[in-house]
């Protein structure tokens, strides 16, 4: 067994990773990173970047086939070539994934390390035949699908997002267990290419952590693309019948079951650390093996990080970046940085797209806080309406007292970019008078925010 000292060890080439081994390196650390499977973690090859790759191409067939809306005449019926669509998304990966591999192992002080790493003390990691020893250690290992335990699933074959990006065909009938963000992507994606699909929630509503209105909303829009979303689902169970599956329901209205040509799991993610080793470590970790952190991103063990998905304090790619930022200023900037000054945000990239900063109006109303509400349909923005994209609507919650910004919501065309207007604002402290001042640009989707602004009233 051979041992190597290095002054730092990361474990996972996700979102924070890379950047965090070029920060330490080019401050003269002699650094080791380890990924076991491929470089750029699950963003990379099967979150972000490819599903983000195929909404896309979902979208330019949803357009082609809405050509006589807009005059623009196209002959014949608008099909779909998967391969194609699937050769496009590898292509794109395969770019990302291959610049990070190839940057980590030509960065100066950095060794890459491939294979799976696994704690034999709390400054020890083993890899292979291999001993990794370091004083600073920075666990970035990430989260996989949840896989849960319906009765009969073990008797199928299912589907989750890491998957459904080998799929280079057209299922017939897609069922979706799962009624949250990537369950509504896939949903969408799906029917747009021209598969039949059904979205199963177990809940009574979809994407239940959001407003009712705006469930509601999201209900309707994949509804009005044929996506069938069959809510409070309390008891699914699978069962292989013949070459389909079908998926008990056990709904109070509706049919009691759902059957389809494949099925797809998206119930949730879990942490990528019950073959770390956590025990060997002396990791404290919570009940569903999230790594326990401080706000600055350290565990219980002196000298070792938990950065990104694991530790369960953002589960998105621009929060283990932010997590990065985070420990990189502690160590190296001699700057306080914590997790708790970031303000939460993220989106839902259906078309158009959900995307939500700061607190909900339900959050609002139960805070007592004395909150003032804007609101605006996308049906009075002209944007939007000369786009014929007018599905949606924004709102905004604002602290009567304080005039800060205390979250906001806008569902339609451009929301996921638009948010940023806001997410700014929030990040100064600035109260919402700076932004209901400032003269947008027209014809746009933002320059109504400072309209919405203008129409405060009270949260009841």
């Amino acid at each position: 067994m051979v041992t190597n000292t290095f002054d730092a060890v990361i474990i996972g080439t996700g979102q924070a990773g890379p950047s965090l081994a070029g920060r330490l390196a080019k401050a003269g650390m002699q650094v080791a990173i380890v990924e076991r499977d491929r470089f750029g973690g699950t963003c990379v090859n099967v979150g972000c970047t490819p599903t983000k790759t195929l909404v896309a191409s979902a979208r330019a067939a949803h357009v082609a086939r809405r050509g006589a809306d807009f005059g623009v005449r196209i002959e014949g019926p608008i099909t779909v070539e998967m391969k194609k669509v699937k050769a496009r998304k590898d292509a794109i990966v395969r770019g990302s994934t291959e610049g990070v591999e190839n940057w980590l192992k030509t960065t100066e002080n950095v060794t890459v390390y491939e294979g799976h790493a696994r704690f034999e003390s709390s400054h020890t990691v083993r890899v292979g035949e291999e001993r990794l020893e370091a004083d600073k250690i920075f666990i970035n290992v990430g989260t996989r699908a949840f896989v849960p335990p319906f009765p009969g699933l073990q008797s199928v074959d299912y589907l989750t997002n890491a998957g459904m990006m080998e799929v280079d065909f057209l299922p017939e009938h897609l069922i979706i267990i799962g009624g949250s963000y990537i369950g509504l992507e896939f949903g969408q994606m799906y029917r747009r290419f021209g598969s039949e699909v059904t979205i199963v929630e177990r809940l009574s509503r979809l994407i239940s952590r959001d407003d009712e209105d705006v469930s509601a909303a999201v209900q309707e829009i994949v509804e009005n693309e044929g996506v069938n979303v069959r809510v409070e689902s309390d008891c699914i169970t699978a069962e292989k019948r013949g070459d389909q599956v079908a998926v008990g329901l056990d709904c109070e209205t509706g049919d009691r079951e759902a059957v389809g040509s494949h099925l797809l799991l998206a119930v949730g993610r879990r942490p990528n650390t019950d073959d770390l080793g956590v025990d060997e470590a002396g990791l404290a970790v919570d009940e569903r093996g999230y790594i326990q952190v401080d706000d600055q991103l350290r565990t219980n063990v002196p000298g070792v990080w938990a950065l990104g998905d694991c530790n369960g304090k953002g589960a998105f790619t621009h929060t283990s970046y932010n997590d990065y930022e985070i420990v990189a200023a502690n160590l190296l900037d001699d700057d306080s940085r914590r997790v708790s000054d970031r303000i939460l945000t993220y989106a839902l990239f259906i078309d158009p797209p959900l995307a939500r900063v700061g607190m909900t109006e339900t959050q609002a109303r139960e805070s007592g806080r004395n909150a003032l509400i804007g609101r605006r349909t996308m049906t009075r923005v002209s944007r939007a309406k000369e786009k014929s994209e007018t599905q949606g609507f924004m709102k905004i919650i604002v602290d009567a007292d304080t005039k800060e910004i205390l979250g906001a919501t806008i569902l339609g065309v451009g929301g996921d970019e638009i948010i940023h207007c806001i997410l700014d604002v929030m990040y100064a402290k600035a109260p919402y008078t700076v932004i209901q001042r400032a003269v947008h640009i027209h014809p746009t989707v933002a320059e109504l925010i400072p309209t919405m602004l203008g129409e405060l009233v009270p949260l009841e």
